[in-house]
């Protein structure tokens, strides 16, 4: 299928100047573009223009070797532009093994993004336009160059066909053309708010190879079971849909040498095998049917390795930090539209009746970290008291907010874990008391209208329910009727997005450029929007005054005393349950690799940068033969 190539039009504006409706001349965009190797936000780059490699990769690793890795589920789509479909590992929109994208994160930097198959990037002022110049060297695995025509092709598919996140993650570009051999420039709309992640938004999606999806047996409009041509490290090797797919090395890669991708991709096979159980899924990995993953169950975690070859150190368990925001993991939160739930006090005696230390270790065996921020592990995440840059921004609001703000550290209520925390429970009943509240006949009342204090919660899961427990057990306690359920995926989102619930919970994991994202969680536009994730429904000058100042933050101080402020506001104000932080990654493997140490990285990279090690994988064999294995 052909996309309509509407750059042409675009292209014709290439003129010195475009006169404006007052009769003055303004610049064309990406008129003269000065051209860097990297991006960044806020923070200056790790690597210069001469860098040669990441520092995370091995440039002498060996190319050899196979990794295994499970996937749940299944896949029956090769295309992933789409919202149809369930794409197979590897081929994903972003990233994966077998495309190419124009710029590559530094996973070793907050946010930062180097030329991939671009060469150069250049930014207008006030990101009015983004500039990429195309290297002259890349070709798709057919042999055909990859060009202009095919970084222009994906992103008119990309803004026609794309998937909703798709388009709503390009829908500040306002259009976009080509000039001089190889350049390429996107212009943003003016009439939408300068959004400072866009660059690395445009850098990150695959570019696709125009010939092929001209060609009329092929779609982009609709799914595929038939792999399409690609240009990355690697290509589809064999494939049963739905269980298994493998991946080989493209000796001949283009970009092999690059400085993105020295020392990564040094696998000669990739293999995923797919699982529809869990339980399966950890037996089989027990036995050697592949290698790798991140262990998801707080109990398997903590009672599932210890067989033999673990024992034998073949075997690796290893909680492994990394440097990503880890935020909260699935606090509870309340729906303040609820009368009862919109008084602060009422918010406060909920949470006093939560005992985290106790479910940490009944039903999670201690794993997680004590919750105390929405930007836990990362700079962002609020420390002490308010600091000078803080007051600057909460004094303004200080009659709106709690006292507690500015005079002390935010910290869970105290609790052994063990038994009831009586302690917790009473100032619970006063606060309960102070906001019109009595304990009659065994039933928590309204003193004014004689209503029972009721609570409905609702979780996206099981776990999300039983995670309550505590809670549940001390509401009954204070004379609250609640219940909890947890519908179908489809439904908990409608009820979420509608307010048909009183207690939820969500996973709350901010980026390191997170002023949008808390606009849509936390904002008060973003609480009458089905779209938005303000289902709280938080409605907060302070908030949004905090929100906008960290969207348009210019420096990373500016950044961290905008959101340690936001940080203290939320939590201090009760709107949720911060509950756990994960302390890091529970990572399970065959020790049969090599790698780059480092515990600051924004993600793991096991796939794409670690190696195959002989020595390790013969011991490991060796082990498992005498083992019986």
């Amino acid at each position: 299928m052909r996309v309509r190539p509407s750059w042409l039009a675009a292209a014709i504006l290439l003129v010195a100047f475009v006169p404006n409706v007052t009769g003055t001349a303004e610049p064309t965009p990406c008129q003269d573009p000065d051209y860097a190797h990297a991006i960044s936000y806020l923070l200056p780059l790790k690597y210069g223009p001469n860098y040669t490699h990441f520092d995370y990769t091995n440039p002498k690793a060996p190319k050899t070797g196979r990794m295994r890795l499970p996937v749940m589920g299944t896949f029956d789509n090769y295309n992933a532009i789409l919202e149809k479909g369930r794409v197979a590992a590897g081929y994903d929109d972003a990233g994966g093994l077998v495309y190419d994208r124009l710029l590559e994160p530094s996973i070793d930097e907050p946010v930062s993004a180097y030329g991939r198959l671009a060469d150069g990037i250049a930014k207008g002022p006030n990101l009015d336009w983004i500039a990429f110049r195309i290297r002259d060297d890349a070709y798709w695995h057919d042999g055909v160059p990859i060009t202009l025509d095919d970084v222009l092709f994906t992103f008119e598919a990309l803004r026609e066909h794309g998937s909703v996140s798709i388009r709503t993650a390009l829908a500040d570009i306002d259009h976009f053309f080509p000039f001089g051999e190889r350049e390429v420039c996107f212009v943003r709309r003016q009439d939408r708010e300068l959004n400072p992640i866009l660059p690395f938004a445009i850098g990150n999606y695959n570019i696709l190879p125009k010939h092929y999806w001209d060609e009329p047996e092929h779609d982009i409009t609709k799914t595929t079971v038939d792999p399409p041509l690609a240009s990355g490290p690697y290509r589809l090797k064999y494939a049963e849909v739905g269980r298994v797919i493998e991946y080989e090395r493209v000796d001949d890669y283009w970009g092999r040498d690059i400085p993105v991708n020295k020392g990564r991709y040094n696998f000669d096979e990739i293999t995923f095998d797919h699982f529809a159980d869990e339980g399966v899924m950890l037996e089989a990995h027990k036995g050697h049917v592949f290698d790798i993953r991140e262990e998801g169950v707080s109990k398997n975690w903590a009672t599932q390795y210890n067989f033999p070859a673990v024992r034998e150190g073949l075997f690796k368990r290893e909680l492994r930090p990394l440097g990503r925001v880890e935020g909260l993991w699935w606090p509870i939160f309340w729906n303040t539209e609820r009368t009862q739930l919109a008084d602060i006090r009422v918010r406060e005696a909920l949470w006093l009746l939560y005992d985290f230390d106790w479910t940490n270790r009944v039903l999670f065996y201690n794993f997680y970290k004590t919750g105390l921020s929405f930007f836990q592990n990362s700079p962002m995440a609020h420390q002490g008291l308010p600091s000078e840059r803080e007051l600057a921004l909460l004094e303004p609001w200080r009659d709106q907010l709690p006292p507690r703000v500015f005079t002390e550290e935010f910290k869970q209520p105290h609790s052994t874990g063990f038994g009831r925390q009586r302690h917790n429970i009473a100032r619970a009943i006063e606060l309960f008391a102070e906001a019109g509240w009595e304990i009659r006949d065994g039933v928590m009342t309204n003193v004014e209208t004689g209503e029972p204090f009721t609570l409905d919660f609702i979780g996206v899961s099981y776990y999300s329910i039983r995670q309550n427990l505590s809670l549940v057990d001390n509401l009954k306690r204070v004379g609250i009727r609640n219940s909890g359920r947890s519908p179908e995926v489809s439904q908990w989102l409608f009820r979420s997005r509608t307010g048909r619930f009183d207690g939820n919970s969500v996973r709350l994991g901010p980026g390191h450029t997170p002023g949008l994202q808390l606009r849509n969680w936390f904002g008060s536009d973003a609480a009458d929007q089905d779209y938005g994730q303000n289902w709280a429904k938080i409605r907060s000058p302070v908030v949004d005054s905090l929100i906008e100042t960290i969207v348009g933050a210019e420096s990373a101080e500016e950044l961290y005393a905008a959101t340690r402020a936001l940080d203290r506001v939320l939590l201090w104000n009760f709107y949720f349950i911060p509950l756990g932080s994960q302390p890091g990654f529970r990572l399970v493997y065959w020790d049969k690799f090599g790698e780059i140490r480092n515990d600051s990285l924004n993600r793991l990279p096991f796939v794409d940068a670690w190696w195959y090690d002989e020595a390790k994988a013969r011991k490991v064999q060796e082990g498992l033969e005498r083992l019986g294995g």
